[in-house]
């Protein structure tokens, strides 16, 4: 909480100040929350949510109690940091769930239930969910698979975005020097559209397996569990099975493989010999 203190000593004046004008706006307040998250950017998921228990509880004017945990959740929920989605969660979960905090309008409910909900099987540390996907034999596959780092691809043929990624992904794929399954899953319905991808997309590292999977009909709820809203989707799962990447862009994947294969090396020591 050292890190605060100096910005809740300001934002105190501040709160006293709205408790004798309620119309007054928050533009004060604001920048000072601005800075509180400037200072906080680079602790982890669980600290920033702690950070902002404190701030919220902290002050006793219920207007600008809203209003900082309303300003908190839109700062993390569209923030472009790794991790920050799990804030939004939080705050969600323990403010505007429940009714303590009310949010600016049902709609705004209705889409941050949605955001949880898309979201918070995938977080950063969590086990990522495990679904039965089709092969192009139309045969179930269980990805990911234990023992195996994975990279789940999500994507569309009519996707712009996945179409420019999918040209870059085969020389990022080429530099990984450790065993990884690249699990490409198409988000469409468009059979040939598919296979047309499928014998497109090549990759010659031995070192990575690519498997194509699609759910046309959703069985798997793949949708849910991954936060698929829209595509592309990028993660990485670490042997153990848990989630170390998400929200990636291309060349952030490329950043996290000595990280990645790392943790492959310790896995196949420790693991993968008994």
């Amino acid at each position: 909480m050292k890190k605060t203190a100096a910005i809740l000593l300001a934002l105190f004046c501040t709160v006293l100040a709205s408790a004798q004008d309620k119309n007054q706006n928050f533009d004060q307040l604001d920048s000072l929350l601005v800075n509180y998250c400037d200072a906080i950017a680079m602790d982890s998921s669980e600290e920033k949510a702690s950070e902002c228990d404190f701030m919220i509880g902290s002050v006793k004017d219920s207007l600008a109690s809203r209003h900082i945990a309303l300003w908190l959740y839109d700062h993390y929920v569209d923030s472009k940091l790794m991790g920050d989605e799990a804030v939004a969660i939080h705050l969600y979960d323990n403010y505007f769930a429940n009714g303590k905090i009310k949010m600016r309008g049902e709609f705004d409910k209705m889409a941050a239930e949605i955001f949880a909900t898309f979201n918070r099987r995938t977080l950063l540390g969590e086990y990522a969910p495990v679904v039965a996907l089709y092969n192009a034999s139309g045969k179930n596959e269980i990805v990911p698979l234990p023992g195996h780092t994975s990279v789940m691809w999500f994507y569309d043929t009519h996707c712009q975005k996945c179409m420019t990624e999918s040209k870059l992904l085969p020389q990022v794929l080429e530099s990984a020097d450790f065993d990884l399954d690249f699990v490409a899953v198409y988000s469409g319905s468009d059979r040939k559209s598919w296979d047309y991808f499928r014998d497109s997309f090549k990759v010659d590292n031995p070192h990575v397996h690519i498997i194509h999977l699609w759910d046309p009909e959703i069985d798997s709820d793949y949708q849910r569990l991954y936060g698929v809203m829209s595509t592309p989707r990028l993660y990485i799962v670490e042997p153990m099975g848990t989630v170390i990447g998400r929200r990636l862009e291309v060349d952030n994947l490329l950043e996290m493989f000595p990280v990645a294969g790392a943790i492959q090396a310790v896995y196949n020591r420790e693991y993968a010999s008994e």
